[in-house]
């Protein structure tokens, strides 16, 4: 049986997936190219999905050469289908390499 993981969120499977109550707080990390605005577009997709996100609480640190960044902020997640739609929405800025 296949399973669809989701930034740890475990769909499809077999029932020993992670239990993950929800509403709850959820950090999402997105890794990509260190280009002007990346925190702020990847900020703005977050809000899609959580309009209450608090960009006070985003870290974003630079790889050892600067060409990467990872962006990490917590949102409200509200369920499976949210997370999975929110990481499809990531996935589609050509600036984003990896989402977590």
């Amino acid at each position: 049986m296949s399973e669809l993981i989701v930034g740890g969120v475990a769909s499809g499977g077999s029932g020993d997936e992670p239990k993950i109550e929800f509403p709850c707080d959820y950090p999402i990390k997105v890794l990509g190219e260190n280009v002007e605005g990346f925190q702020q577009q990847i900020e703005a997709t977050l809000r899609l999905f959580d309009p209450n996100l608090d960009a006070g609480r985003s870290t974003v640190k630079a790889s050892k050469k600067s060409r990467f960044v990872s962006v990490t902020v917590f949102i409200t997640a509200t369920g499976k289908d949210q997370l999975a739609a929110l990481y499809a929405e990531l996935k589609k800025n050509s600036a984003v390499k990896m989402v977590l």
